[in-house]
């Protein structure tokens, strides 16, 4: 079975085989060692002034993020399912939320959340989804980051990146707070969470809040090597082994390039097939389809070709499909899935099979990447 649900994403053999030695102590110098190596390629990765890593899942990073750079009024943008979350996040530990909603297609503007800071003077946080993964929507992050700034760099800006990091080079000049998850485009099992932290939010952390997701707790144990609290020892190692390999095979901006190839090209091919793109500025974690059959699709893509990809939440439960593009994927691979989603059209009768997808796919694809 080909997995490819936009989270969790198949693990390499090399990571597996990596995770499967023995069981060691996160209280070791070997530990410290491989911890070290871990926290130089993550600062690769994020290019931000500190990282941490949890063992959490991505909730469990989005919940620090809030608990320790909002002291008031969170602003969260609820385009999706993962949006939403912010702001009941923010609820939970009784502070007061501000929430800019829109349909799961439609990325939030610049200018709604200028506005909504000139209304809301005490919001001292805002959180946002780079990709919000609800729907396959890419937020122009980078701009609202920016925007807000230039009216008050206090307010923290909280960016979800756990469908995003690993997948483009993300502009962090304005972010403070990037998040990413162990199970998306680093190709791990779920369980570890990574945050990575401008200065400023550093200095608005100060002593923390919290327990066990005090941001101060682990920035103080990290730079040591450690963790505040147990580690996620296994995962840590997996995490090494995967940017270790991501390295090897030529580096991130390979990895950038390789997904935005792929992802313009599967959206060419499906687009040629007569199927729709859902969200109106698609991310490029997923390729998210908007189809009265897609239950039917994802139900043919499983049983009769071995692929697995998910669909929609809430609302848009049997409304959408969601093919991953997210890690390390070959291309013989991604070509069988368009192929599948051709052919699961031809068995509904929607169109007669003639190859289309994946002759799109392949010139599309690899006309780029010989460039």
């Amino acid at each position: 079975m080909l997995l490819f649900t936009p989270g969790p994403t198949p693990v390499p053999q090399n990571v597996r085989n990596a995770m499967s030695d023995e069981t060691m102590h996160h209280r070791t110098p070997e530990f410290e060692a491989i911890f070290e190596k871990t926290r130089k390629h993550l600062f690769d990765l994020f290019k931000s002034d500190e990282v941490l890593m949890l063992a959490s899942s991505g909730t469990g990073a989005m919940e620090a993020a809030v608990v320790n750079l909002c002291h008031n009024t969170l602003l969260n943008v609820n385009s999706g399912k993962f949006g939403e979350r912010f702001g009941k996040i923010a609820i939970a530990h009784g502070l007061k939320s501000v929430e800019i909603k829109n349909e799961w297609d439609t990325p939030v503007s610049v200018d709604e959340v200028v506005e909504a800071i000139k209304s809301n003077p005490d919001i001292d946080a805002i959180a946002v989804q780079i990709s919000e993964s609800a729907g396959g929507l890419r937020h122009p992050v980078e701009a609202i980051a920016k925007a807000v700034k230039e009216i008050n760099p206090n307010i923290m800006i909280i960016a979800d990146g756990i469908t995003a990091v690993g997948v483009e080079k993300i502009d962090i000049t304005n972010i403070d707070c990037l998040i990413a998850g162990s199970q998306k485009a680093l190709m791990l099992p779920p369980g570890l969470a990574i945050l990575g932290l401008s200065n400023a939010a550093i200095e608005k952390i100060g002593k923390g809040k919290g327990y066990y997701f005090n941001l101060a707790t682990e920035i103080k144990s990290q730079r040591k090597n450690t963790t505040a609290w147990t580690a996620a020892t296994t995962l840590t190692i997996g995490l090494l082994e995967i940017l270790e390999t991501i390295e090897k095979k030529g580096g991130l901006d390979k990895l950038y390039e390789e997904t935005a190839t792929r992802a313009d090209a599967v959206i060419s091919a499906l687009q040629a097939i007569g199927l729709h793109i859902y969200p109106k500025t698609p991310a490029l974690s997923m390729t998210t389809i908007d189809d009265e059959n897609a239950s039917q699709i994802r139900k043919i893509l499983k049983t009769d070709f071995g692929v697995n990809v998910a669909g929609g939440q809430d609302h848009l439960e049997g409304k959408i499909f969601r093919i991953n593009q997210m890690g390390l994927i070959a291309p013989y691979e991604i070509s069988w899935v368009v192929n599948s989603v051709e052919l699961a059209l031809a068995k509904l009768g929607r169109r007669d099979y003639d190859g289309t997808a994946n002759k799109i796919f392949n010139e599309k694809y690899f006309k780029l990447a010989s460039k």
